[in-house]
């Protein structure tokens, strides 16, 4: 175990010995005693572990339950404990909790408090978005965001400004901290059934749920060239390292419809975490991202050692649990042409918000002088991996783009998918409703208002 040093409440941090999965939060109430950060849910859905941790990229809210200790390695954390300032003044938003009577039984209140001071330090004021991923079971939201309305405009303490300390690369093997991509394609050849970690918000829960004991693994948070997003004249490249909260300013410039899709992926302590990379690489059939990019037509790039190469995303996908990914070989990126943005996505879920897709559809459809030119169509929770809708475009493309085309493709996801019945959706529900994500596509393609947060009775 290489050694970890961080800011701590302002006070540095140096740990020689903790296991390379314990998380913060373990660590924060046995080895230190900072009991004020809750143990909810424990796999970063309740944001009552919710603690700000300070990089080169600023301040960012995360789950503690989730957040291994090598993954704050040259950082800077504050617990609840280190909102108020050193003299016990308290910090706005915990006055204005106090004055709106934002708590109750108050097992989640730290957990908000965190939550809103960071929002706070970085003048976020969309505080229903800020505070999604924190849940209070008896106060009720309402006092909460009168108390974030009510200290947004106060200044930030300067106590609240951490500034990370220096960290070198770990060089240890079983607790790998590369720096560089080219580290990690290095030891990740000689380590091929080591396990990669990025924002650890799938790992994390195989840790804390499945009591998985992981060795030897790597860290890939300290790695900038895999964070780093370009936007040329004919691509969008989005490092596999790319959180999911910096790759939305992008989509919403470019592709709007996928970054709302985005804004509903997680909370935001997980879209702070999470990577694009690690969300394709697990090949979930239900994760949100696939279907977006197959419909755009991206490609993935992987590489393994000094051997690099491109697919198209729908070829990734062979089966339910297996990738075309070979031993040793990794996600580097992933690039989308650029195009006129005819992009829809559709999220099907028993919760509106952070909840796991029943069916994803997303639509990327091109019509010219009133006929169908192209289309790109793929569903996530249809099948065992995320996949397209061949039938249903070969339905469409030379056809009149008209709703008695549209009708006659419905009848062609029979053809593409045989979706299974489980807790969140019956099969015939789900076909159902991937045809409705067609026909709704068509209407809103003919000015009709169909956005559950738009159209009023």
């Amino acid at each position: 175990m290489p050694e970890i040093s961080f800011l701590l409440n302002g006070e540095a941090v140096r740990i020689a010995d903790a296991g390379a999965t314990v998380t913060l939060l373990d660590w924060l109430r046995e080895d230190r005693g900072l009991t004020g950060t809750k143990e909810g849910c424990n796999e970063g859905d309740c944001g009552a572990c919710t603690v700000m941790v300070t990089d080169a990229d600023g301040a960012r809210a995360l789950n503690a339950c989730i957040l291994f200790l090598p993954q704050l390695h040259g950082k800077a954390v504050r617990t609840v404990e280190g909102v108020a300032s050193p003299d016990g003044a308290l910090h706005p938003v915990q006055s204005a909790m106090v004055e709106h009577h934002g708590s109750q039984c108050g097992f989640c209140t730290p957990g908000f408090i965190v939550s809103m001071a960071t929002a706070h330090l970085n003048g976020r004021r969309d505080h229903d978005d800020q505070l999604a991923g924190n849940l209070c079971r008896c106060t009720g939201y309402a006092p909460i965001i009168r108390a974030a309305e009510a200290a947004a405009s106060a200044p930030v303490p300067d106590w609240m400004r951490d500034v990370p300390p220096e960290a070198e690369a770990s060089s240890d093997e079983a607790c790998f901290l590369p720096a560089t991509a080219d580290a990690l394609a290095a030891w990740y050849a000689d380590h091929p059934d080591g396990t990669l970690i990025a924002g650890a918000t799938d790992v994390g829960l195989w840790v804390t749920k499945g009591l998985a004991e992981l060795s030897p693994v790597a860290f890939l948070g300290g790695i900038s060239e895999l964070k780093e997003i370009t936007v040329s004249e004919g691509e969008i490249r989005i490092g596999a390292g790319a959180t999911m909260a910096a790759l939305m300013p992008v989509l919403a410039e470019h592709h709007p419809s996928y970054a709302e899709l985005a804004r509903r992926y997680g909370s935001e302590q997980v879209r702070q975490a999470a990577t694009i990379g690690g969300n394709i690489a697990n090949g979930s059939p239900i994760g949100d991202n696939p279907p977006a990019l197959i419909a755009l037509g991206a490609m993935l790039h992987l590489r393994k050692g000094a051997t690099r190469r491109a697919l198209p995303m729908e070829a990734f996908f062979l089966e339910y649990g297996k990738q075309d990914r070979a031993l040793g070989e990794f996600v580097e990126a992933i690039s989308i042409p650029r195009q006129p943005d005819r992009l829809k996505c559709y999220k099907l879920s028993k919760r509106f918000d952070q909840d796991i897709s029943a069916v994803c559809g997303c639509f990327s459809i091109t019509v010219e002088g009133g006929q169908v030119t192209g289309a790109r169509v793929a569903f996530g929770g249809m099948a065992g991996i995320p996949k397209r809708a061949t039938a249903v475009e070969n339905a469409l493309i030379g056809a009149a783009w008209t709703e008695e085309t549209v009708r006659a493709a419905q009848a062609q996801f029979a053809e593409d998918f045989q979706p299974l019945t489980d807790m969140r959706a019956s099969a015939a529900y789900r076909l159902e409703s991937a045809q409705n994500m067609l026909l709704r596509y068509f209407l809103e393609d003919q000015g009709t208002a169909a956005h559950v947060l738009e159209v009023a009775p």
